[in-house]
């Protein structure tokens, strides 16, 4: 097993079996987007917000063995698929999916640039791009200031990067992306872009 995969692995193994809900925000945000024939779920964990994907066809896909076991109680009809890490390339062929959700993931990815690179890749012309992230920005820096950065920026998060408003419309634009909208909601960033 390779360490990036147990480093994933050993995260999953503590957060709880049955974690509950996810967060009303998320499902809202997933529901409503369009409904796909062939969708990728790019960083499942473990299929608790893929299940709510309006989609005929679902893949499933993650890098750690332990989410995507869990996600197989929750997914049963849906390929699942455990990905190669760091950095390799996603193992579909180009314009495999019409929808690519990467919920709550971007901001654990080490290679954010080739993370959308190939999420771009497998995505059919004028197939969407889903993502949530957590929201940064004047906020955080403010809480920062008041409380010091050690307190606001966890040094145990498995956390790898930060996005305001503004940085990540200016990612998914710089890796050809047409951003549709971005919305911040209860601390979090929803943004749904064409290919």
């Amino acid at each position: 097993m390779a360490v990036a995969a147990q480093y994933d692995d050993d995260i999953w193994e503590a957060v709880p079996p049955e974690p509950g809900p996810p967060a009303a925000h998320l499902v809202r945000f997933v529901r409503g987007l369009k409904p796909a024939q062939d969708a990728l779920d790019l960083g499942c964990g473990d299929g608790r917000l893929t299940r709510e994907l309006g989609a005929e066809r679902v893949t499933a896909a993650d890098v750690s063995g332990v989410a995507l076991e869990r996600a197989r109680r929750t997914l049963p009809a849906a390929r699942l698929v455990q990905l190669e890490p760091p950095d390799s390339p996603l193992p579909f062929a180009d314009t495999s999916f019409d929808l690519v959700l990467c919920a709550e993931t971007l901001e654990h990815v080490r290679d954010v640039q080739g993370q959308l690179s190939e999420a771009r890749r497998v995505l059919r012309p004028g197939g969407t791009l889903a993502l949530t992230t957590p929201a940064h920005g004047r906020a955080t820096a403010a809480r920062a200031l008041v409380l010091g950065w050690d307190r606001v920026l966890d040094p145990l998060s498995p956390h790898l990067r930060f996005f305001t408003r503004r940085s990540l419309r200016r990612l998914t634009t710089t890796m050809g992306f047409e951003v549709r909208s971005l919305e911040r909601e209860r601390g979090a960033l929803l943004l749904v872009a064409t290919r």
